[in-house]
């Protein structure tokens, strides 16, 4: 029986990441340097030698725009692609499209190091990284978990906090680990899975 495979990956550089910008929601494109980080996990998936049924992405054009070059770059624009707004980045309110070390100026730098790295604790009008993995991995468990255990090949082009949100649950992850979690722009991370579902290999493709 062959394994399945789930490869998630974050969006390359946003032209609001290049500007130290908080985004969450907000729908800025890709810079050429994340055009090519995509490229690049392109390169790395490829090697890989899956062919994928699946790509799942948000509804923000970063982390399509990801996806779309990653299947062109391993030749597998026939993929059928899924977006949905439950794959999106943390929502982050009040802050969004605010300059990140204005806000330190602002608020200080341990308060806003506490809405940006608790668990349960986010920014004013915004989402936790708890309250993003409430609406992240109910839509794993019903949309994309299904697929694996019906032997597909699935990728996920997605946001630094919603991929936060599924590694914790994959990796069985506490709370005061996951917030310590680093997830590189176009880094793509390969999982493997038995027939039941569950984990038995996970590499960094860096």
């Amino acid at each position: 029986m062959k394994n399945r495979n789930l490869i998630l990956v974050r969006h390359g550089q946003s032209e609001w990441n290049e500007k130290n910008l908080f985004t969450g929601w907000e729908d800025p494109g890709l810079t050429a340097k994340g055009s090519n980080e995509a490229k690049n996990a392109g390169t790395l998936i490829k090697g890989l030698d899956i062919k994928f049924d699946y790509m799942f992405t948000s509804a923000l054009i970063r982390a399509q725009l990801t996806g779309s070059i990653i299947l062109q770059n391993i030749g597998q624009e026939d993929v059928k692609i899924v977006k949905d707004k439950s794959l999106n980045e943390r929502f982050y309110g009040d802050l969004q499209g605010l300059n990140k070390d204005e806000c330190r100026e602002k608020w200080g730098e341990e308060t806003v190091q506490i809405w940006r790295r608790s668990y349960d604790k986010g920014p004013p009008g915004g989402e936790t990284l708890k309250e993003t993995g409430e609406r992240v991995l109910p839509y794993y468990f019903e949309e994309i978990h299904p697929l694996i255990l019906k032997n597909m090949n699935v990728l996920v082009a997605a946001h630094g906090n919603s991929l936060r949100s599924l590694i914790k649950f994959l990796d069985n992850m506490s709370d005061e680990d996951i917030v310590k979690l680093e997830i590189p722009t176009g880094a793509p991370i390969h999982y493997s899975f038995d027939e039941s579902g569950k984990v038995i290999s996970k590499i960094n493709l860096i």
